[in-house]
């Protein structure tokens, strides 16, 4: 992969954005074992900590770790909860990588599977790599209920927008510089759906080189809270599929993302994808 090579310097490679919500009993944990595993891979690296609303210690505990390793981790952040995508977002225009990319805070990820996504853009010649829980080499622990919604889930997304995946909702994605250069401005899903609008915006203007790798991962459902009766689950389902219809809907019906519709875009200007530094 030494043909990765950053517009500014010759040594960043890869960028790792790590969207954190409520994450004080394992974000320190979950920041060193980050870096662990980047430590192997013998190149330049940096690990972005974005605190997706101030509501608890994460930012102060992620902080701790930043500051005893201020060379590759970063931490950022804001005071209202905004979504897992707007987080993403945030920490991926202030990215300097030419691979850029997401994992999942929390304990279910097995982050050793960075490695092997960032083997897969050389040995593919790859735009995208995302962790796949169906890929033949993945080690994957999560409940039935979960895998027939999934299932499900995969089939819908298959037919709205052509994707030609297996799984596109594990918490592990990573892209080319370039490709988030395009599809950046354009996205406007905070929260449920992201993953599904980065990937139907990049195939649709014609990235289609996206791959999947294995990954290790063990879910579980907690009694009462992510069981598939209860009234949260049912309720992340439905804004799934309603954020899911609505990209389709910009992408296939008023043709959002579209250059021609680029003056109705909605980008802040601290979402810009830009040069900038963090600290």
């Amino acid at each position: 992969m030494r043909h990765f090579k950053n517009e500014d310097s010759e040594e960043m490679l890869l960028s790792v954005v790590i969207p954190a919500y409520k994450a004080e009993r394992f974000i320190q944990k979950n920041l060193l074992e980050v870096k662990r595993v980047l430590d192997r891979i013998r190149f330049e690296y940096e690990i972005i900590c974005v605190v997706d609303g101030r509501l608890d210690k994460t930012y102060e505990f992620a902080e701790k770790i930043a500051d005893k390793h201020p060379r590759h981790i970063k931490v950022i952040g804001y005071t209202q909860n905004l979504g897992k995508g707007h987080a993403v977002r945030f920490g991926m225009a202030k990215a300097r990588g030419e691979i850029i990319g997401f994992i999942d805070a929390g304990v279910e990820l097995d982050p050793n599977s960075i490695s092997m996504l960032l083997e897969h853009f050389e040995w593919y010649n790859a735009d995208i790599i995302i962790g796949s829980k169906r890929h033949p080499a993945s080690k994957v622990i999560y409940p039935w209920q979960r895998r027939i919604l999934s299932f499900g889930y995969q089939i819908v997304v298959r037919l709205l927008f052509n994707l030609k995946v297996k799984d596109t909702q594990v918490g592990m994605k990573f892209f080319k510089r370039g490709v988030l250069k395009k599809i950046l401005p354009r996205l406007l899903v905070k929260a449920f759906a992201f993953d599904i609008e980065m990937l139907a915006v990049a195939n649709y203007l014609g990235f289609k080189r996206i791959f999947e790798a294995p990954v290790n991962l063990k879910m579980k459902f907690t009694a009462g809270v992510s069981t598939i009766a209860s009234k949260g689950f049912l309720k992340t389902v439905f804004h799934m599929l309603w954020d899911t219809a609505a990209v389709f809907y910009r992408l296939r019906i008023i043709r959002y993302y579209d250059d021609i519709n680029k003056g109705n875009w909605i980008t802040p200007v601290y979402l810009t994808f830009s040069k900038r530094t963090h600290r």
